[in-house]
């Protein structure tokens, strides 16, 4: 573990492939590792004019509001298993083969990763909902985030193998689970953005870009 980190904060080589995101160097001196419990991994709130991005920690007492930049996000080896049979899961890769998946219903040996918007009020935004957006990922192999109906069929959120930006919307006042699958162990940075329309003006808000960084241990 202290080597995956050593090699993620001392490399920029993925910083490179998000260009147009720069993440400053002093974010990477101590970074919280979060790899068990419930995270919300992108909370976005609305503050002072201006949406934020940042990460809900409720594996602490009393749960504490991150920065992204100060965290690195762990998927534990506990979260290897195989792609399912059946068509349905192809964006994970071929049948039976490896992935690591944090899944959408709490497994407490893993992180536990949310999508919030609970500190947004009613009526601010257009429709009470804002868009969290997928524009980047760097990393050796594909990401997939997606929801499970009652009978397991999935509805996908993001999938870096088709291409990007993906898009996802966010309820205000209200957050939710999803399962995060990654194709290869290894280190990825993902960048997202949020943005609203404000209901009183009809202007567009968008966020600065958050970059997430996440290990997946093999």
């Amino acid at each position: 573990m202290h080597r995956s980190l050593r090699l993620l904060l001392g490399s920029g080589v993925l910083a490179t492939a998000l260009l147009t995101t720069a993440v400053p160097a002093q974010a990477y001196a101590t970074p919280v590792v979060l790899s068990a419990g419930h995270v919300d991994v992108v909370d976005v709130a609305y503050e002072d004019g201006a949406l934020e991005i940042g990460v809900h920690d409720e594996t602490v007492e009393p749960d504490v509001e991150r920065e992204v930049d100060d965290v690195v996000l762990l998927v534990k080896r506990a979260a290897r298993t195989t792609v399912p049979d059946s068509t349905a899961f192809g964006f994970l890769g071929a049948p039976g083969a490896r992935v690591w998946v944090l899944p959408e219903i709490q497994n407490e040996e893993l992180l536990w990763p949310g999508l919030s918007a609970e500190e947004i009020e009613a009526g601010v935004f257009t429709g009470d909902t804002v868009t969290a957006r997928v524009e980047g990922v760097a990393g050796p192999g594909r990401v997939a985030v997606w929801t499970e109906d009652a009978v397991g069929t999935p509805h996908i959120l993001v999938n870096s193998g088709d291409g990007l930006p993906d898009a996802f919307p966010l309820a205000a006042g209200a957050h939710q689970h999803a399962s995060w699958g990654f194709q290869k162990a290894g280190t990825y940075l993902i960048k997202v953005r949020a943005t609203g329309t404000l209901a009183a003006t009809g202007a567009t808000v968008t966020s600065e870009p958050a970059v997430y960084r996440i290990v997946v241990q093999p």
